[in-house]
């Protein structure tokens, strides 16, 4: 076994371990999105032109694709306090491999965003979401779902890392709340006027969310999209993979050479 994946498998240990430690913060964190759907689903439902049942049904894979994104700041959060308690620094004094360390936070994020999908999936069931597509369609919308959320979650920890603050983390992991908001997740974006809706389907989360609904059967993709949008299943796999191959690298160089 080489000294990354030895080591990998430790540091997710150690991760999946933090996480049963503060379950929680774990319950808490997989409840937000069932009340989000709840709520969206039977309050801002009413107000669109969409009946309830079909809003709900447009409004599942939307929250899939921006609980994913929330990688972004659960890895921003965590590998800025480790490195804030000085844990990344003791990291760094043991023959301990340079990638293992972020690439275990990646990876015990992803297992944990596994299980986490599986209470949201049910409840949507529950209010009438459905897949419509074959088999094979809705297990690549899974990996595809995945795929973006081990992305996010290798970004966050780049920013987790270059902050190296727990209050400073917290504060720009909050606003990227906004992301989810400033895409196709919630609302169709037909109707934005121009520039924000250009920016709105050149979002990841817009691409993401658009393959999601087209791999599970639950909607058509609109023609008059963004590329992204146009062409979902590519533009979230090449958000995907351009994200990883950016700052995947970038994490394990900031996390092995520290402040320098």
């Amino acid at each position: 076994m080489s000294a990354l994946t030895h080591d990998g498998w430790a540091m997710t240990g150690r991760q999946l371990r933090r996480v049963r430690n503060s379950p929680g913060l774990a319950v808490l964190t997989q409840l937000m999105p069932v009340n989000m759907l709840l709520f969206f689903g039977y309050v801002f439902g009413s107000a669109l032109a969409m009946p309830g049942r079909e809003y709900r049904s447009f409004l599942v894979p939307g929250l899939l694709a921006a609980t994913a994104a929330g990688g972004l700041m659960t890895g921003m959060f965590q590998a800025a306090a480790d490195t804030h308690r000085g844990v990344m620094d003791r990291f760094r004094t043991m023959p301990v491999s340079r990638a293992a360390v972020p690439l275990g936070q990646a990876v015990a994020d992803l297992v944990v965003a596994t299980l986490g999908t599986v209470p949201l999936l049910l409840v949507g069931l529950a209010v009438g979401w459905r897949i419509e597509g074959s088999a094979p369609a809705a297990a690549g919308a899974v990996a595809l779902l995945l795929l973006f959320r081990f992305a996010c979650t290798c970004t966050g920890i780049f920013l987790g890392l270059l902050t190296r603050s727990e209050d400073a983390a917290g504060q720009l992991g909050a606003s990227s709340f906004v992301l989810p908001l400033l895409s196709n997740a919630y609302i169709p974006t037909g109707n934005l006027p121009g520039l924000l809706r250009t920016l709105a389907e050149w979002n990841p989360i817009s691409a993401v969310t658009t393959a999601l609904r087209k791999l599970f059967g639950d909607a058509r993709v609109p023609a008059d999209s963004a590329w992204p949008v146009a062409h979902p299943v590519a533009g979230a796999l090449l958000w995907s993979l351009v994200l990883i191959a950016v700052f995947l690298p970038l994490a394990v160089h900031r996390y092995a050479h520290g402040e320098r």
